[in-house]
């Protein structure tokens, strides 16, 4: 019988180079991995041409030991890195989502926000006084339905959002108070989490958040004259004399977990260490993340082409900063590259870019269950509503559209396990199709998780217990 022929998958690896080191990012798993020289010379040599195993001996003979040979080529064939015809040893992937496990409602407490900045992506976002507030029977009707739904989970996080969430402080004291005892009674963790822009913050507001273990993100996009660019009043003034005030008084206070900082990058705003020196080291933020705007509905705001990749070589530079810190066991709040380094350590193999859908959905005023908070007030067709249920053959079959890579770059990307197409509402926003990959930022994400890779080896081989004190506990919060 003939023996069968070896082939190469490139599309199962991914080779990097750091120092004298040489790394095997195994794209299925998300695994990183030392290669040594004899796996790097039979990549090489089928790299060059298909053979059987035999003539593949031949060509490393006297080079590497025969059960050596044999034995690097069965853990490859294991790995799927290299395929004698046979069917894939590893489970192939998912084509279709047959289970959403809800764990997280976001509440769309109130349309209505007091700050009008130039660049919300909010399509139903309304002025204070014509703000659509959600009720108490709809938002307590969202929890029973979240509870319903998946009654194994043991964990429940509540996300508050807006508009500005605390322009109706009512309900969410209300609903901090009836998720705590339904949970409570149910033997169940919940937490609450909100995104504000701290303008409404007062310290006895602040005082009741600590109480409760709020997950807090701050609004915020750097010094004086980049954040009152866009983020004013409705009259048109800067906000960030009011936000720092109250983010000073915030920080001084708030005790119970971690606050981060969301900046939002647009249109002439790519100077992020300067960003992240002012709110991480000048105001004392735990963390900053980074969000470019590329698909907003306004294009003036939207980063152009040459300013994307600028942004992503400043975000590098940042990095650069993280891992000199991180080999001296400092963490130096920069979340992007702190969530990343979190993926690859963990292995994460994520076959959607997010839990929007899978196990989160967000509820507007109205009840309507959307995919995300950012789909609010959109045309994109809702899932239900929290009264009459969510409707899963929908559902199910929106997600699994992402699932399919077939006819797409993601099908063979080196990447695809990590980014899983990139956002639904930049899809949504860019292409009109939420299922649509985000090509446009294909090779910027390819070159950054390669960073990422870098650093985290790096930290690896230096520092590891960086990653014990820094990265475990951060999934803690």
């Amino acid at each position: 019988m003939e023996e069968a022929v070896l082939n190469l998958v490139e599309s199962n690896l991914h080779e990097l180079r750091v120092d004298a080191d040489h790394l095997l990012f195994h794209v299925p798993s998300s695994a990183l991995f030392a290669s040594d020289g004899l796996t790097r010379q039979i990549i090489e040599t089928l790299r060059h041409g298909a053979c059987n195993a035999q003539d593949l001996a031949r060509k490393l003979d006297g080079r590497f030991p025969a059960d050596e040979i044999d034995e690097t080529l069965r853990e490859l064939m294991t790995l799927d890195l290299i395929s004698d015809g046979s069917p894939a040893k590893l489970r192939a992937d998912v084509q279709r989502v047959e289970r959403v496990a809800l764990n997280t409602v976001v509440l769309n407490v109130n349309t209505g926000c007091n700050l009008s900045c130039t660049y919300c992506y909010k399509e139903d976002l309304d002025k204070p006084s014509a703000g659509r507030k959600m009720n108490a029977e709809t938002a307590e009707a969202a929890v029973d339905m979240l509870l319903a739904q998946s009654p194994d989970e043991t964990r429940y996080s509540i996300v508050f959002f807006g508009g500005e969430p605390l322009s109706n402080l009512p309900l969410i004291k209300h609903m901090v108070a009836y998720c705590e005892r339904r949970c409570g009674e149910l033997g169940k963790q919940v937490e609450f989490i909100m995104t504000t822009n701290a303008t409404l913050l007062t310290g006895e507001i602040i005082d009741y958040l600590d109480a409760h273990r709020f997950g807090l993100s701050i609004s915020i996009d750097g010094p004086q004259a980049i954040h009152d660019r866009n983020r004013r009043t409705i009259g048109g003034l800067g906000t960030y004399a009011t936000v720092r005030r109250k983010v000073d008084m915030l920080l001084s206070r708030y005790r119970s977990r971690p606050v981060g900082a969301r900046v939002t990058l647009t249109h002439g705003t790519t100077d992020i260490e300067t960003i992240w020196n002012h709110l991480f080291n000048e105001l004392g933020f735990a963390e900053v993340g980074f969000a470019p705007v590329t698909s907003g509905d306004l294009a003036a705001f939207n980063l152009n082409a040459e300013e994307l990749a600028e942004v992503f070589a400043k975000l590098k530079a940042l990095g650069r900063r993280y891992l000199a810190a991180a080999l001296e066991d400092r963490n130096i709040g920069f979340s992007n590259l702190h969530q990343l380094i979190t993926d690859i350590h963990a292995g994460h193999k994520k076959a959607l870019p997010c839990g929007a859908g899978l196990k989160m959905l967000a509820v507007d005023h109205a009840g309507e269950l959307n995919l995300c908070h950012r789909f609010t007030g959109s045309a994109l067709p809702t899932f239900g509503n929290v009264q009459t249920g969510l409707k899963q053959t929908e559902l199910k079959d929106f997600l699994s559209q992402r699932l399919d890579r077939a006819d797409t770059g993601c099908a063979t990307c080196r990447i695809r396990n990590l980014c899983s197409g990139g956002c639904y509402h930049e899809s949504y926003a860019r292409y009109g199709d939420p299922a649509h990959p985000t090509y446009h930022y294909c090779e910027l994400m390819r070159d950054w998780i390669d960073f990422g890779i870098e650093v985290y080896s790096r930290i690896m081989a230096a520092n590891p217990g960086f990653i014990e004190r820094h990265i475990k506990p951060r999934k803690a919060h």
